[in-house]
Parts: C-alpha cells; structure tokens; sequence
C-alpha cells in the first residue's frame, strides 16, 4: 500500500487545489476506506470562498463513496473489500445532544456532537472524502453497506443532500394531502421535492429560475413548477392554494429573498423548514411574521447521518421508489477536480451534481 496519495486541499479563500498528503493512520475504531467516487456540495464552495472557515491544508469533502481498505481493532461486522458510504455527518454517539436525538420531530435525527454541527466532521474538523483514502471514524456507528446491483453514482446523494433534502421534508412535519412549496431546486431542493412526494403531500411546489432545475424537480415529484423570473412566486402560491397558504414551505438556497418568500407563503399554523447555508444575518419582516402571533414554526435541519440513517435511503433507492441518479450532470477525474470546482462553483452548462471518480 503507498504512504501518499491525492488530496483536494483548502489552501486559502478562493484556492482549493489537489496536492500530496499522507494517506491517514487509523485508531481502533476507525476505518480507512479507498474512495471510488464523491462529489462537491454547496458547502464545499462555501469554503473555497472564505464563508465557511477551515483550516488551510484542510482536505475537503464530505460525501464518500468506496471500499474498506483496512478496519481498525474495534470495528465488527465488516470486512475489508467491502463497498460503503458514510454518511456526511458521522456523530460519535456519545454525547449528551446526540443521545437525546438531537431533533424531536419523528423521532430524533442524529446529526449533533457536542456542539451545534459537532457531528460534521469530514471536510470540517477532520480531513474529507476529495481523495484517495478517508478515515471514517466511530466507522461501527457510521459505515453502511452498499447492497449489490447499486451503482456508486446511485447512492452518492445519500451521505448528504438526500438525507438533508428528506429532512427538510421530514422536520417539516408533512403529512398525507398536505400542499408544499420548495424554494430553489438545486440538489437540495430536489431531494426534498422528492421527499415532500414520499411523505404524501398532495400538492408540491416547486420554485427556481433555470428551465432544467424546474424540468427536473418534475421528474422528482412536483406538481407545478413556477419561474421566479416570470412570475410573483409569492402572489402565485396563494391563488394556487386559493388563499389559504401552503402547509410547509422549505427554503432551500439560504438567502434572505427566499427565506422571506418561505415565510410568505405559509398559513396560519404552518411551517417553514429552512435547509439553506445562510452566509449573511437574516431579517424576519415584521408583517409576514404577524408580529410574532400567527402560530408558526421555523426549524433548521442538519443532515441526520449513522449507518441506519444511510441504510434506510438506501432501501428506498433499492426499491425503486427513488432514483437521484440523473442529478449527475457532469463526472471529472480527481486529478481535475479543480476544473470541477470551477464548474460547480459558477453554475455553469447546466450542472446540477458532478461524479468526482478518485479510483
């Protein structure tokens, strides 16, 4: 096995460039895994443009897809060989916020460590999945199988935006004929388009400005789609809902004008379930908030990982009622991930997820 290998490191704000690093030692209860395919996410870019803070020299990269290559002492009912993902959050399970569930709304997501987004690691606090080995680790609490006949491009939503997406549906509180808007339509908002259809909404509304966004969210379950560009989004939802407002509205971009038109659309009573990376202070209008007295419920979600959180995505890719692979617009060798982010970055030829191959 070499000592070295290929790595996307974090270098200063605006430069994310791949360079050498030795691949990681693993403890008792880690694994190491060689990564076959990943993938960059909004965080990621967060990061490149100096958002996010992490440290410099930092490997970046949350969502892997690939093989054990060695276990740690600890770490049972695995074998080396065997394909895995994990997911973009990997808690330790041992801390106080973590047992507790972390979000009550069906029955607790384990997303939290011993502080707010303590459980993301890869890409954080630790080194990330943009290279040719990752160290998972607490890997018996965190590495899921990938059954046989799934392909890597398959489950590479399920570490982050499917989870993500489906918890915004899911912290939502959705229920059977409810009427749901989605503000923004990238990998985000699809995911929690389709996890808006899978939880039984009756209506879904899908909100975005690029033609093949909205095309796509078509394809994950919306019932209407509505161009920001062409139309009063706000004005719209309520005429579609005859006035009433939606049940839940899920903001999916992190800006203001979003966030804002979420809060607008929704009823008395209803939900706004926020899943964007906010960069700036948000502003809550007095009016559209009633001044604090229209009953209504805004709550944040951070991507719920553990190895049982991945299997259950999985088993609804394996089954057929879900299939993220057409998110995969682009595919780049890791060797040009550069190039990827430069892509992925500036929104460009239409991208919506881009396949980064590392083995």
């Amino acid at each position: 096995m070499p000592e070295m290998m290929k790595a996307a490191i974090f270098v200063e704000p605006g430069r994310i460039e791949i360079d050498d690093k030795p691949i990681p030692e693993i403890g008792p209860n880690d694994t190491l895994i060689r990564i076959t395919t990943t993938t960059i996410c909004g965080t990621d870019v967060h990061i490149l443009k100096g958002e996010y803070p992490v440290e410099k020299g930092l490997t970046i990269g949350h969502e892997p897809v690939g093989i054990i290559e060695k276990l740690g002492a600890n770490v049972q009912g695995y074998q080396e060989g065997q394909r895995v993902i994990a997911g973009a959050i990997c808690p330790t399970f041992t801390s106080y916020a973590c047992q507790d569930g972390c979000c009550a709304q069906d029955g607790g997501h384990h997303a939290h460590g011993y502080k707010p987004m303590g459980g993301w690691r890869f890409g954080n606090t630790i080194d990330g999945a943009q290279a040719e080995y990752l160290r998972v680790p607490d890997a018996q609490a965190n590495l899921a199988p990938v059954p046989d006949g799934l392909t890597d491009e398959q489950v590479l939503m399920c570490p982050d935006i499917m989870s993500t997406g489906f918890a915004g549906a899911e912290a939502g509180g959705i229920k059977i004929g409810d009427s749901v808007a989605i503000f923004a339509q990238g990998p985000i908002g699809l995911s929690a388009t389709a996890g808006a259809r899978l939880r039984g909404a009756g209506l879904i509304i899908a909100v975005d400005g690029v033609d093949e966004r909205l095309a796509m969210a078509k394809r994950m379950g919306a019932d209407i789609t509505l161009d920001f560009r062409k139309v009063d989004v706000v004005s719209e939802i309520l005429k579609l809902t005859g006035g009433r407002g939606v049940d839940v509205s899920i903001e999916a971009l992190g800006l203001q004008s979003t966030f804002e038109s979420a809060l607008r659309v929704i009823k008395p009573g209803g939900t706004l379930s926020s899943l964007g990376v906010y960069s700036e202070n948000l502003t809550i209008p007095l009016d559209a908030f009633s001044a604090g007295l229209g009953d209504h419920r805004i709550i944040t979600s951070l991507c719920p990982g553990g190895k049982e959180r991945m299997r259950r995505l999985m088993q609804v890719i394996e089954s057929g009622r879900l299939d993220l692979g057409p998110m995969v617009t682009h595919r780049y060798k890791l060797e040009d991930i550069v190039d990827a982010y430069d892509l992925f970055s500036h929104q460009r030829d239409g991208v919506l997820k881009v396949a980064i191959q590392a083995g």
